[in-house]
């Protein structure tokens, strides 16, 4: 297994040596230093380091802030930050860049292994589930250009098929989604704006801001609930969408 590649930013060439020093202790791979945020870059984007370790308070033109927003959003690079600031202010500022940890100096060698694996581990399974989330996207907008009867999830690193006649309702919950059909449940990673447009409109309907129902699975309508068949279950009618209900059901 290679080694992971760590880049240094530090402004403080003793402090950024005894870095170094305890890295390459640890097993790690030190691809480059820099003191200055334009020179981070620069590594950066040379040596594609799998983290980088990131001192806030740097000197020039640019700090560590706003050097690892650059990484973040140009090379999608996770950031551990280095600082012996810890108020709140440099911390708010610094928290918009969503880092993968801080480790305060001065700090120990365990603290430094600590922090770089659960950053390592925690980047890799965002890139799993952003990998995942894409595959099920296009498979699921190839499906519907030829056919909107079925759909594939994703359940126990498989790719299953659903029939979408099987689905009752799909819920919000987060930063994922529930798809509920009679006796089984599947969570994926998406919203609820994206799973309705993917779903289409023809068999299903918005009816809260965390609810899509399948029209044919509606049992009974009692504002401000409805019910659904066989299973039963009350799912709230929000007060924005229950026009566009009415709309969309026959009534004699």
């Amino acid at each position: 297994m290679s080694k992971i590649k760590i880049l240094v930013v530090e402004d403080e060439s003793i402090v950024s040596k005894d870095i170094q020093y305890s890295l390459n202790k640890l097993g790690y791979n030190v691809v480059g230093s820099s003191a200055t945020g334009e020179k981070a870059i620069e590594i950066a984007k040379e040596e594609h380091p799998d983290l980088v370790l990131m001192d806030i308070m740097l000197k020039g033109p640019m700090n560590g802030i706003e050097t690892a927003e650059i990484i973040k959003n140009e090379l999608s690079i996770p950031v551990i930050f280095l600082t012996a600031y810890a108020d709140e202010s440099t911390l708010s500022k610094a928290k918009i860049t969503e880092p993968y940890g801080y480790i305060i100096k001065p700090f120990k060698e365990i603290d430094l292994h600590t922090s770089i694996e659960m950053a390592i581990y925690k980047h890799a399974k965002e890139r799993e589930i952003i990998k995942e989330r894409d595959l099920l996207y296009s498979i699921i907008e190839s499906k519907e250009a030829a056919n909107n009867d079925f759909i594939f999830v994703k359940s126990n690193s498989r790719l299953v098929k659903l029939n979408t006649s099987e689905i009752f309702y799909i819920e919000a919950l987060k930063d994922y989604v529930v798809i509920h059909t009679i006796d089984t449940r599947y969570t994926i990673h998406s919203t609820m704006k994206d799973i309705e447009s993917k779903m289409g409109t023809a068999d299903f309907i918005r009816v809260h801001r965390s609810f899509i129902v399948r029209l044919d699975k509606i049992a009974t309508i009692e504002f401000p609930n409805l019910t659904l068949e066989n299973d039963k279950k009350v799912i709230p009618i929000g007060g924005s969408f229950r026009d566009d209900l009415n709309n969309r059901i026959k009534t004699v």
